[in-house]
């Protein structure tokens, strides 16, 4: 059996909005990430950690584990401290919830051969919980219309629905280096309808290779963004605006840019990259060459070079303060806030130019504070 669903759960943001690029993907060798084996390894040991929490026997993967670190250690205890908390208080008004980990969920009935595996599912009292645990902190992942989220659901619902008297559904997002917890509670009588409504057909077109190719931020994890026309196409439209100076132009014009420029930045970068890999592997690119890149010096045993200067003499070491997130994975998250927290400030931000849509609340401006004086 496939480890990986051609319409799985976690790519669904994609294969929702772009449906023919689930064929599309297929093509390409799923080559991996260490971003994806860190992510790998913390979901081992949130796994490990929970079933111990709950009396659950179970092998310490510690010693197996490449990427394990204090981070690591204080997140996954952060994450089964939340989920014991969340069954305790499923306790006071459900004597004996049911505690599934790493449960695979199916939700093939929507979407062809679809499934996923849910990090945990807790039912109580008439709700259904689904919590997924996310390590990276490259991206903030919120529950609200979460596909991935709603597919765990319906994969859940197809299992327990027809046992337990489940109305409501809450779906939890656990991202604690982003000090992120996303929970979003909706009726499962809306989840349903979603599937009939959105999920099943663009399902059913994503499975079949059809549909139009569509260009957004689910671009980000696209196995072919490099190559995609559409989303070349999309991102060149900026050049309609002959790339003049911006006092050149319209303040509609700047704000229809302002909404490319990150995705027109990322697929750039992307190209290059690509561009990069084909000519090391041998592709003669016309116009182009590959050169050796500065470089800089390094010594070439570091213990020959300590034994050398010490003997001259002299001290080759420097001190150096650690640095604000290299001590908290020295000391660990609790301890960090223990002994220092009295002693960290965050400084106002730099302001950023975001989407409405961001939750940030927006900063005052000097002259906007001169005309409501």
């Amino acid at each position: 059996m496939s480890k990986h669903a051609l319409l799985s759960a976690s790519s669904s943001h994609r294969w929702l909005n772009c449906p023919p690029s689930a064929r599309l993907c297929e093509r390409y060798e799923d080559k991996g990430s260490g971003f994806a084996a860190e992510g790998t390894d913390a979901h081992t040991l949130c796994e490990y950690k929970l079933k111990v929490a709950l009396g659950i026997c179970a092998n310490d993967p510690i010693s197996d584990l490449t990427h394990y670190n204090a981070e690591m250690e204080d997140c996954t205890n952060g994450y089964a401290d939340y989920i014991l908390e969340l069954v305790e208080t499923a306790r006071q008004s459900c004597g004996d919830p049911i505690v599934l980990i790493e449960q695979r969920l199916d939700f093939s009935k929507y979407a062809e051969g679809g499934f996923g595996t849910g990090d945990c599912v807790l039912i109580a009292d008439g709700t259904l919980h689904i919590v997924d645990y996310k390590h990276g902190q490259g991206v903030l992942v919120e529950a609200e219309d979460n596909p991935q989220m709603m597919l765990y659901a319906l994969g859940a619902l197809e299992i327990f629905d027809g046992i337990y008297d489940i109305d409501t559904v809450s779906m939890t997002i656990y991202q604690p280096r982003r000090e992120n917890v996303s929970t979003h509670t909706v009726f499962k009588e809306s989840l349903y309808q979603w599937a009939e409504e959105v999920l099943r057909p663009a399902a059913e077109l994503a499975y079949a290779g059809d549909g139009n190719f569509k260009s957004s931020d689910w671009c980000r994890f696209c196995k072919a963004k490099h190559e995609c026309r559409a989303r070349a196409e999309h991102n060149l439209e900026l050049a309609r605006h002959d790339f003049k100076l911006p006092p050149l132009l319209e303040h509609d014009e700047i704000e229809s840019i302002l909404g490319k420029i990150d995705s027109l930045i990322s697929w750039a970068s992307d190209i290059k990259e690509y561009a990069l890999q084909a000519a090391i592997g041998g592709k003669q690119w016309d116009g182009w060459k590959l050169v050796e890149g500065r470089s800089n010096r390094r010594y070439i045993d570091e213990a020959t070079v300590v034994e050398a200067v010490t003997d001259a003499g002299f001290d080759p070491y420097e001190r150096k303060l650690l640095g604000i997130t290299a001590m908290s994975n020295l000391l660990g998250k609790k301890r960090f806030e223990e002994v220092l927290g009295g002693f960290i400030e965050k400084p106002q931000g730099k302001p950023t130019l975001v989407l409405d849509s961001d939750k940030r609340p927006a900063i005052q401006t000097a002259q906007q504070d001169f005309y409501e004086n």
